[in-house]
């Protein structure tokens, strides 16, 4: 009797996160005999050092444009075309910039297996003045496909190095929730599940926000108390904000876990966002500037979000309810000194009187 065909996992994305997302869940496939060994991940190709990115890759087994030092495992294939890369896959995991997904979903679109499942490790949401859509509605409503979301205090280089952290997954189906922390569960990268799969997505999209405040107050030199001050009305801000769009869908309790006040520390004490906005204020470069200086090919997500989110509030009328959100905003987008940042910061959040959406 034939045995039934295992599952397959792709990763769209080779960035610092995709690669090091690579390296976990090519070990831990090796382990799972439900799953094929091999994973492939989907590379936009570039050309480094005379050769195509996808060879050394393959050949290296690193990436040595956006992981260098740390090697992928051998069952870790990386290819051009990401038709290819979903092609028989059961598990797609998506790891791009939030800007580009559509783009990316519209080319494999028709090309997916109709029982696979994805999961979203983007830290972005798409906010306007009608309204939002996460990064799983996005997948979902293009490749119509059950989708996941993971998010948490996760910088990708120290998770490379396997220094013990945690991450949220996101997830309605409770069996599919342990076959996604089965991928990704390490004994330095501890994984809980839950269910609140838009929470895990707001979190991880609201706090970059938080994070380029952040670096405001330290390229001002302004010391910690008044970092703390920042978070602080930042968390709440982030709460308010995900509370007021969702309708109250979002689980409090989700902003105690990894993906929520774990995130908002780690990002604002070591992440990019908070580096570049620091910079942004020492040098007075603009953040499109120093993103092509300093990223070395990434993608700054909390000047992008801050806009967005922005456009949001400003068309339902309520930015006297986030004053850090719209002050960053503003530092961003309109010249703003930095030091305006404190303008207006005098939010009773006790009393929120802030209602939601229908």
């Amino acid at each position: 009797m034939a045995s039934a065909p295992k599952n397959k996992v792709c990763i769209l994305g080779s960035g610092n996160w995709g690669s090091t997302a690579a390296r976990i869940i090519g070990s831990n496939v090796k382990r799972l005999p439900d799953f094929d060994d091999d994973v492939k991940i989907w590379v936009y190709e570039e050309i480094v050092d005379g050769k195509k990115l996808t060879d050394i890759i393959n050949t290296q087994h690193e990436n040595v444009k956006y992981l260098p030092g740390h090697r992928l495992p051998a069952n870790v294939v990386a290819v051009a075309d990401a038709v290819e890369a979903v092609k028989g896959a059961t598990h797609i995991v998506v790891v791009i910039p939030h800007q580009f997904i559509q783009n990316l979903l519209d080319t494999v679109h028709g090309h997916t297996l109709p029982n696979a499942r994805a999961i979203s490790l983007i830290k972005g949401i798409g906010i306007s003045n009608q309204g939002m859509t996460t990064m799983t509605q996005i997948i979902h409503r293009t490749l119509t496909i059950p989708v996941s979301s993971l998010s948490g205090a996760n910088i990708a280089n120290e998770i490379a190095e396997e220094k013990y952290c945690e991450t949220t997954i996101g997830c309605s189906d409770p069996d599919e929730a342990i076959v996604w922390r089965s991928l990704f569960n390490t004994p330095y990268f501890r994984v809980n599940c839950v269910s609140d799969v838009i929470g895990v997505e707001f979190c991880g999209a609201l706090k970059n926000i938080v994070a380029v405040g952040a670096g405001f107050i330290d390229g001002m030199g302004l010391g910690n108390n008044t970092k703390a001050a920042i978070i602080r009305i930042g968390f709440l801000e982030m709460r308010r904000l995900a509370m007021h769009i969702s309708g109250a869908r979002i689980q409090d309790s989700t902003f105690m876990e990894s993906c929520g006040i774990a995130d908002v520390i780690t990002t604002c004490y070591g992440g990019r966002n908070r580096r570049l906005a620091e910079e942004f204020v020492r040098t007075g470069k603009p953040m499109s500037q120093l993103e092509q200086e300093l990223l070395n090919g990434q993608k700054l997500q909390g000047y992008l979000t801050a806009g967005e989110v922005h456009s949001y509030i400003d068309g339902c009328g309520i930015t006297d309810h986030f004053p850090l959100f719209t002050n960053i905003y503003r530092i961003c987008y309109q010249n703003k000194p930095p030091h305006s940042i404190f303008e207006g910061l005098n939010v009773d959040f006790s009393r929120d009187t802030l209602g939601q959406t229908q």
